[in-house]
């Protein structure tokens, strides 16, 4: 009975001192606290509503009446996962076409190169084709067509009084504004089952008949940044009502081989008429002042039967207070600190971001399923920063179903590594649904992607309790994987060490691949990622692989001069060359995105902490590095340097009023930035420092009170 009443009180300290007290915190009023509000009408404010796997961004009326406006802000889209779309390729082209040889030693090992120096030349033609095919597809503006009392069409300049609020617990995009001092108000949901929207209209506007509703039909893109429409090719593509009803009409849609198909239902009396290609208006017949309308996208041709707006309503609230009563939580309402509240908005918005643009059966791009960067494709680098806080949080079943994806494109993967004379599997970068790599000056010799499955497989392996289910579904992946590592790694016969590199291009994107070598952060990865494989086999009963381990105990160390960790072995002036210190600092991410291991020095990690942070040129990093730094920070027990640095006022770590992660112009919305920063808070929140402490300061007005999230390092 005693040590039961031991287990009980350690229990509750240890449940205290994780939540800073006794009782649980109000998910409602911290989630909806953060509702984001528009009342201007601004090109970066558009807001999206989704399931993960589709998504529908809308305008200030709650739909996709003005394209035009928001194209150089954050586009409208209508994605899905499984809108792809390619165009023709009649010349045949393939990654033969773009083949380049690089000397790796002895040896001469093939690449895909981006060919751009001859504009005429068969393999800058196919550069071109294989970078731009296959792309995401934007598969319909739904807009409104309104008119104004002097009968002329509005324009975004006509929009009066506008008031638009997204409401997170509810998933609801409320709208309201007026014409000609005529009031109108929207309500738009996502399907969380399928991919559609539910649409509620009321204004008197319907009533006189100047309020119809716009489906737009648009062909495919060639950009490489855009909202992934064309507007202007109507000749490329078909659009061909193939049923209807009373209360509906399903449409089929043709761009080359794609072939997909949309169906809008409506409540009451209304009429689809077609008032040039591709663009059909739904206009009410009866003479009452609200419509309701659905639109459903689909690979194959939708099933005859329609679902409401009540019942989308009904089940988006319903799953969204499911998805915050769930999971993690981070409340700093007992901060006295005035950054706090910033902090905890977006904390909360990104939770809403990633689970609608990031938790289907493909890894997401860059920009999610909002608009096309890099046409579409996404980059499995980024996969980390994308997916790995679902397990953080505690919603590991919100990423769980996309790590198949690596079981999908095996083979294509292992065709890779064969070629290149590699064992095992080489992960591509800029990829798609099919796993063929794209041609690139860049991404092809990076290599930091390789072992990020073995990372995922291993920590959802310690979430689910040392699960034999979870070693047995991932560990081929795990093992071919290291097989990768141990054979990409290059014996020195004359340093007697294995080196890595080249052509290698690290995680830092800014060294020669011909010629650099023993990046650090590789390196420490490198090690972690085969020591973990070495790890798999012992706990299947099996003995480790001798291979793995010379190259574990023969593997270069990570550079340094100094008392400073260089950034890769040949680049000797890293911290006397200003092209050097911008981009990535990915040298922290040897202590903070890695534990802390033997190979890894505290003193000298320090020092090369201190170093980025008076030399680095953080106008050049990306949104995640800043968690990247203050995962770093936390791991050498400095939490006040942690929270500047997730905190700090610099473009690229700006996050808009709807919680996007603001890049540039080209990148508007980044959702790696907010991933990452779901990451490093959940680090924060767990870590235990020497004093004790966490990743938070023990002064200064951070009374911060966390639930339900898991360490990332035990």
């Amino acid at each position: 009975m005693q040590l039961f009443q031991s287990i009980l009180t350690l229990y509750l300290l240890l449940t205290l001192f994780c939540t800073g007290c006794g009782q649980p915190i109000d998910r409602h009023a911290l989630v909806k606290c953060h509702n984001v509000t528009n009342t201007s009408i601004d090109s970066l404010g558009s807001l999206s509503v989704g399931n993960g796997r589709f998504a529908f961004t809308a305008d200030i009326t709650g739909l996709q009446t003005f394209p035009e406006f928001y194209e150089k802000g954050i586009p409208l889209g209508t994605m899905t996962e499984w809108g792809w779309h390619s165009f023709p390729n009649p010349e045949n082209y393939t990654l033969d076409d773009v083949v380049r040889y690089y000397k790796v030693g002895e040896d001469s090992v093939p690449y895909w190169y981006q060919f751009t120096n001859d504009p005429n030349s068969r393999r800058n033609r196919a550069t071109q084709w294989l970078r731009e095919n296959p792309h995401r597809l934007h598969l319909g503006l739904i807009g409104l067509e309104m008119y104004r009392a002097d009968s002329d069409l509005i324009t975004i300049h006509d929009i009066e009084h506008p008031k638009q609020e997204l409401d997170l617990w509810t998933g609801e995009l409320t709208s309201e504004f007026s014409i000609d001092r005529i009031p109108v108000r929207i309500k738009t949901f996502s399907d969380q089952l399928q991919d559609r929207i539910g649409v509620k209209i009321e204004s008197e506007l319907i009533e006189t008949g100047r309020l119809s509703v716009s489906l737009y039909f648009p062909y495919a893109c060639h950009e490489k940044f855009s909202p992934g429409y064309d507007l202007d090719s109507p000749d490329k593509h078909t659009t061909l009502p193939i049923d209807s009803g009373q209360h509906f009409m399903i449409f089929q849609r043709k761009l080359d081989e794609t072939i997909y198909y949309a169906r809008i239902d409506w409540k009451g009396k209304a009429t689809v008429k077609k008032v040039k290609d591709h663009r059909y208006l739904l206009k009410p017949g009866d003479r009452r002042n609200e419509l309701e309308f659905t639109v459903l996208f689909s690979e194959s041709l939708p099933a005859n039967h329609a679902v409401s707006f009540s019942r989308i309503r009904c089940q988006n609230r319903k799953v969204w207070k499911d998805f915050w009563q769930s999971g993690g939580a981070v409340d700093f309402s007992a901060c006295t600190d005035p950054r706090a509240e910033e902090l905890e908005r977006k904390i909360v918005l990104s939770q809403y971001l990633t689970k609608i643009q990031c938790t289907g059966s493909l890894p997401p791009q860059e920009t999610g399923l909002t608009y096309n960067s890099w046409h579409g494709k996404f980059h499995l680098e980024m996969h980390w920063w994308h997916l790995l806080h679902f397990i953080l949080w505690k919603r590991p079943e919100l990423m769980e179903d996309q790590l198949d994806y690596y079981s999908h494109i095996y083979k294509v993967a292992e065709e890779t590594a064969v070629l290149q004379g590699y064992r095992g599997i080489r992960w591509p970068k800029m990829t798609n649904e099919t796993g063929r790599e794209s041609p690139s000056s860049v991404g092809v010799f990076l290599i930091w992607q390789q072992p990020h499955i073995i990372y995922f497989a291993d920590l959802l392996y310690r979430y689910y309790g040392e699960d034999p289910a979870v070693l047995a579904k991932y560990s081929k992946l795990v093992s071919t994987t290291a097989d990768f590592m141990a054979s990409y790694a290059r014996y020195d016969s004359i340093r007697k060490e294995y080196i890595l590199g080249p052509a290698l291009i690290p995680a830092q994107e800014r060294f020669d691949p011909e010629v650099t070598i023993n990046p650090a952060f590789e390196l420490a990865y490198w090690h972690w990622g085969l020591e973990t494989a070495q790890r798999w086999r012992e706990r299947m009963g099996l003995k480790r692989e001798d291979i793995w381990q010379q190259v574990i105990d023969n593997l270069a160390p990570i550079p340094v001069k100094d008392s400073l960790y260089l950034f890769t072995e040949t680049a000797g002036d890293s911290w006397t060359n200003e092209e050097y210190l911008g981009d990535h600092p990915m040298v922290l991410g040897c202590l903070g995105l890695l534990p802390e291991t033997e190979v890894i020095n505290r003193r000298i990690m320090e020092n090369t902490r201190k170093s980025v942070m008076k030399k680095w040129n953080w106008e050049s990093c990306w949104g995640w590095d800043f968690p990247l730094a203050a995962m770093n920070a936390t791991l050498l027990d400095q939490p006040e340097k942690a929270l500047d640095l997730l905190l700090m006022d610099t473009p690229k770590n700006r996050f808009l009023a709807n919680g996007q992660n603001y890049q540039d112009e080209n990148l508007t919305i980044y959702l790696p930035g907010n991933g990452g920063l779901l990451t490093a808070v959940a680090l924060m929140c767990t870590y235990r420092n020497e004093r004790g402490g966490n990743g938070f300061p023990a002064e200064g007005g951070w009374k911060v009170r966390y639930e339900n999230i898991y360490p990332l390092w035990e």
